[in-house]
């Protein structure tokens, strides 16, 4: 792979198509690349996240379980910014497949508790203009839309998982 510059910005020129890719090798090395705050380290890795993720369909299911560990180190970091990298990674993922939303239930309890301290995390600028969220960067925000997915796409389970870890949370499907 390489940067490649283009009009609309930076992307990745895949010298192999990514259908092709072994995915358990890669995606998680991907995933073990969401801690990183430097350019162009960050770039690859959260460019290719969702370029794997796009073209992943049935392949990423099987490779939930080694995603665990690099989600919550990258949550673990209390970094905002990778938080809310490693938040819309986390939505992307819910919907990339069938059955994968339902496939992370059994790890809320290792990726959800650093949730549950930030959930409250809302940038209270009085009258003033907050452009966090319009740039999708309000972790309170991320958190709240991340769990109503998680519990969205998590079949029966996924409300109690989210509930019992993070107790403040309102379900958003009653109607």
């Amino acid at each position: 792979m390489a940067l490649k510059h283009d009009a609309k910005g930076n992307r990745i020129a895949w010298k192999v198509e990514i259908e092709k890719l072994d995915y358990h090798h890669y995606l998680p090395l991907f995933f073990d690349g969401l801690c990183e705050t430097v350019h162009p380290y960050e770039f690859f890795a959260r460019q290719g996240i969702h370029d794997m993720l796009d073209h992943g369909g049935p392949k990423i299911q099987p490779v939930i379980p080694q995603l665990i560990i690099p989600i919550r180190n990258a949550l673990n970091t209390r970094n905002r910014a990778v938080i809310c990298t490693t938040l819309k990674v986390i939505q992307h993922l819910v919907i990339s497949g069938e059955m994968v939303g339902e496939s992370l239930v059994p790890y809320y309890r290792q990726i959800l508790p650093i949730l549950n301290m930030f959930k409250s995390m809302n940038i209270n600028s009085g009258d003033g203009i907050d452009y966090s969220q319009q740039k999708r960067q309000n972790v309170g925000d991320l958190i709240q839309e991340t769990l109503s997915m998680l519990e969205r796409y998590g079949g029966e389970e996924a409300f109690i998982n989210i509930k019992y870890m993070v107790p403040t949370y309102e379900s958003c499907m009653i109607n």
